[in-house]
């Protein structure tokens, strides 16, 4: 914060706010609200609500088979319940469970070069 506010110099609001501008004064909420909705615009999707962005993040996060404990620190929860919340089924997790378990079940076992059999 000190070469924030070496940088704004006689322009330095001084609050200790977590999130600032850049001469140390609150963010406007209307901030991340407007952001948000310029990127989906460039990006050519969907309206959508900043918080759905939380769910999005968390379905990645479960389709990429990051365990719920990391899942839970990077979220930023208090416990791993709000993971049935936020994380959504989708057709590929559901598809990866599906083919998992059939090659568990009728895949024949492979051989182990090691042991010989």
């Amino acid at each position: 914060m000190d070469q924030e506010r070496a940088t704004a110099a006689q322009l330095w609001e001084g609050s200790d706010w977590l999130f600032a501008t850049p001469t140390g004064g609150p963010v406007n909420p209307r901030t991340d609200y407007d952001e948000w909705k310029r990127l989906l615009r460039l990006a050519g999707l969907r309206n959508g609500r900043l918080h759905d962005a939380r769910h999005t993040a968390a379905t990645v996060l479960l389709i990429l088979g990051v365990a719920e404990r990391a899942v839970t620190g990077i979220m930023g929860w208090s416990n791993s319940a709000m993971a049935a919340r936020y994380q959504h089924l989708t057709t590929q997790v559901r598809r990866d469970i599906a083919q998992r378990v059939g090659g568990l079940l009728w895949d024949s076992p492979t051989e182990d070069p090691k042991l010989g059999s």
